[in-house]
């Protein structure tokens, strides 16, 4: 299906003779995720021992350097705690996919506009995950463990693998993914 307000948004990136044959857009909101089962009491422990420490070196009279140094564990706390939802959230807001015969298009960005293009010829390790409401992410390339354990978390320096992530009708759209794929 073709959203006439998400194809205007991609057609500056369109070649001259490619056509949108689906386009999507990830749920808005803050979304939990699997693996916010681990990383939620994780990021309670993270930033409550953060605070702790930096209140404790406040309220004493602890070197100047012991002060500055919980700073930093306070911030990552309260990011891995609050802060990662919002920016999860605003992302997903400013995420647009495309599927053309030739590639699958993902521009996204909070800040600046990030554009992938995957061609669907060369794509291998497509992975559907479908919840019972019919929707779901398609991971698009091989997925690392690792990188699954913080998949939604923008941190500086972790790419995370192209995804099409929390859309509705998934099992339609890798279908059409799979078909055309078998087209070439």
């Amino acid at each position: 299906m073709i959203n006439y307000e998400i194809e205007n948004e991609l057609k500056p990136i369109l070649n001259s003779d490619e056509k949108l044959i689906w386009t999507g857009k990830p749920k808005k909101g803050i979304l939990f995720r699997t693996t916010d089962t681990l990383l939620i009491p994780f990021s309670f422990l993270w930033a409550g021992f953060a605070i702790f420490w930096e209140t404790s070196v406040i309220i004493t009279d602890a070197p100047f350097f012991f002060k500055l140094w919980g700073i930093p564990f306070v911030l990552v706390g309260l990011y891995i705690t609050l802060g990662r939802f919002f920016v999860d959230a605003k992302k997903r807001a400013n995420t647009v996919y495309g599927i053309t015969a030739d590639r699958i298009i993902i521009s996204t960005g909070i800040f600046s506009r990030e554009i992938k293009s995957l061609n669907i010829r060369t794509l291998s390790d497509i992975t559907i995950n479908q919840k019972p409401d019919n929707s779901g992410t398609i991971t698009l390339g091989p997925s690392d463990f690792r990188i699954a354990m913080i998949q939604g978390i923008e941190w500086p320096g972790v790419k995370q693998p192209a995804r099409l992530e929390f859309i509705d009708d998934v099992k339609n759209v890798y279908d059409q993914i799979i078909n055309l794929q078998r087209q070439k």
